[in-house]
């Protein structure tokens, strides 16, 4: 499943990105260039704006009801039935690129010593070239993540 998100939906993006979604987002694109990209790419629209789905080829949508991120992730994953599990930090929260994984010797110059020291396992974006690892903010993402889709 992949999604474009309007301007409106910034943080959303993001959190979906995190969970592995492929997740176009940009605050330069226009409605007509959402509605565009989403129809020869073969995307979910995720959008606040209600005069961007009543656009004759916005087909496939999900028009968000919350102004609060939070809500907005949980009803994502609640109406399109996300798996929120098996594609976390597969892709780059930053430019949506793909995250492969990469030997840890070859980020020891990238990467704070100490998480040098304490990590075994990094992937780089392939598009962006961002180095992730699973630290204490996985463990705030999870804990984050659990708190959202509760309410």
């Amino acid at each position: 499943m992949k999604f474009i998100a309007d301007v409106m939906l910034g943080r959303l993006a993001r959190w979906l990105r995190l969970l592995g979604y492929d997740t176009l987002y940009s605050n330069r694109y226009s409605d007509e260039d959402i509605v565009n990209i989403a129809a020869i790419e073969n995307r979910i629209i995720l959008t606040r704006d209600t005069r961007l789905v009543q656009r004759r080829r916005a087909h496939r949508y999900l028009l968000i009801t919350s102004d609060h991120y939070e809500e907005q992730l949980a009803q994502v994953v609640r109406e399109l039935n996300l798996d929120v599990q098996s594609y976390v930090y597969t892709r780059c929260a930053a430019c949506n690129g793909e995250l492969t994984l990469v030997p840890k010797e070859s980020v020891r110059d990238e990467v704070p010593p100490y998480v040098y020291a304490t990590q075994e396992r990094f992937a780089r974006c392939r598009e962006c070239g961002r180095i992730y690892w699973r630290g204490t903010h996985a463990e705030r993402m999870w804990q984050k993540l659990r708190e959202m889709l509760r309410a």
